[in-house]
């Protein structure tokens, strides 16, 4: 038998005729073609969405888009490889009509439109709204490192530039040494010229000065590090207990399909004090008040769990496990039963310890404050409790109460809570391992919230995709 034959290349027609019989009825890229022709691009903000009646022609806005859009469904972000896809690949041929566009453009148009860019990942979240792809009950919301385009020898701290300081004096020590030496070395071993420690010594000096200056950097704007490829980038830890330079991406995610509701991107390494912010997001996307949030430990803050309450959102926060200084599980101040009437505290021991000060933080009373000095010189369980001189402080936040009842709730809605890890990780596991989106290729705050929006927003197109089937997408956007 003989094999399967394919197409002479000598013959006339070896393509289809006509450009549209390149892509099928089903083919993901006609959503796009779709999505981006029901957008009103001036609304929207992107430059250039009026055609220039002087100079030059421009490239429409919406082809870029669509390439943009494309390239992150098909795991392509790079724009030197979106210039290479415009010339050999059939679909984006297809798609932006056989336009051929210089990586230049295309970088300069993620650029130029970052703004334009969120709203359009907002656009399409009231369109899943309206289709009936969220749930509107049930949110979960994290964060996740993605590595930033600065190296971590471009990083710097307080602590890095004194140690650093400190070896360059004693590089200086050393060279200064070896010129007082001379001739003294053995003629077979090659010892620096004068001239060559002297330029090392200079070399230096130069060094040095440039590490003062961003050391009086960091004190003078009383930051914690300097970022020198991408100045908004920050030193966070990753995955094992790694260090890298970062910034930290939140999502809050509808549980009925784990689509993104809306995103942000920020550089404080903690995610305590989002929990709020992220909420609000998703509430006002909804267009309602009444939801439950679930979120990890890494959320459990009292003012941020009070406004969420306050908006009428219910949380649901896993509670961080308490310590002290011996280690001792037994000590905890979840051992420690608090009476309510009598306000004060009874330890693990017996004891009563009442309250003694208001504790404050910013001349703002943040808590409580309770011990019994006292019976803690004679306590002989003291060793197991505490390490301080005067006897165990055990302090209560002044949303103790309310952080109670989200404690309880929480541990009451086990079955609830345990659904948080699969509804949150789903986008990230899919953008970061799937699709290998796990840096960004801008710098700049501004630029990559803008480059996550584009992640995201290809990350909820397929998810709809595979919900609803691209025919019925595209009649739902033509009919709209």
């Amino acid at each position: 038998m003989s094999y399967v034959k394919g197409e002479n290349r000598q013959q006339i027609a070896m393509f289809p005729e006509i450009i549209d019989d390149y892509v099928a009825e089903d083919n993901p890229v006609r959503v796009i073609e779709a999505f981006v022709m029901s957008l009103d691009m001036s609304e929207l903000g992107f430059e250039r969405a009026h055609a220039p009646s002087l100079g030059r022609p421009a490239y429409d806005p919406r082809d870029l888009l669509k390439l943009y859009l494309y390239g992150y469904l098909n795991r392509i972000r790079s724009s030197r490889k979106l210039e290479s896809e415009a010339s050999r690949n059939l679909e984006v041929i297809w798609l932006i009509s056989g336009l051929k566009p210089d990586f230049k453009t295309i970088a300069d148009f993620r650029k130029d439109n970052k703004d334009a860019v969120k709203k359009v990942f907002k656009h399409f979240s009231v369109l899943c709204k309206e289709w009936g792809l969220y749930g509107q009950t049930l949110v979960a919301v994290d964060g996740s490192k993605f590595r930033a385009s600065n190296s971590k020898k471009k990083n710097f701290s307080e602590k890095k530039l004194n140690r650093q300081l400190k070896y360059i004096d004693i590089k200086i020590d050393q060279y200064l040494n070896e010129l007082e030496e001379g001739d003294q070395s053995e003629a077979n071993t090659h010892k620096p010229s004068a001239a060559e420690i002297n330029q090392h010594i200079q070399e230096l000096k130069e060094r040095k000065t440039k590490y003062e200056e961003m050391l009086e950097t960091i004190k003078q704007n009383n930051v914690s590090e300097i970022s020198l490829t991408d100045a908004d980038a920050r030193q966070m830890s990753t995955n094992n207990n790694g260090l890298d330079i970062c910034y930290n991406v939140q999502t809050a995610v509808d549980g009925k399909h784990s689509m993104v509701v809306d995103y942000d991107v920020i550089n404080n390494p903690t995610d305590l004090g989002q929990l709020n912010q992220m909420a609000k997001r998703a509430q006002n996307v909804f267009d309602t008040e009444e939801i439950n949030v679930l979120a990890d430990k890494g959320y459990y803050s009292g003012e941020d769990i009070k406004e969420c309450e306050a908006a009428k959102m219910k949380t649901y926060v896993a509670k961080p496990k308490s310590s002290n200084a011996t280690g001792n599980e037994d000590f905890y101040i979840s051992k420690f039963q608090y009476d309510a009437i009598s306000d004060h505290y009874i330890c693990p021991a017996g004891h009563v310890l009442p309250f003694a000060y208001y504790r404050k933080e910013k001349g703002e009373i943040i808590g409580r404050a309770y011990h019994n000095h006292k019976a803690c010189k004679t306590c002989t369980l003291r060793e197991h409790c505490t390490t301080a001189e005067r006897g165990r402080t055990v302090f209560r936040s002044i949303h103790q109460d309310l952080l109670d009842q989200v404690d309880k709730r929480t541990r009451e809605n086990k079955e609830l809570y345990t659904k948080r890890q699969m509804i949150v990780e789903h986008p990230f596991g899919t953008i970061k391992r799937s699709w290998g989106f796990s840096y960004f290729l801008t710098r700049g705050l501004n630029s990559v919230n803008a480059e996550s929006g584009l992640a995201f927003l290809a990350y909820n197109i397929t998810r709809a995709i595979n919900i609803l089937g691209v025919k019925e997408i595209v009649r739902r956007l033509q009919v709209a």
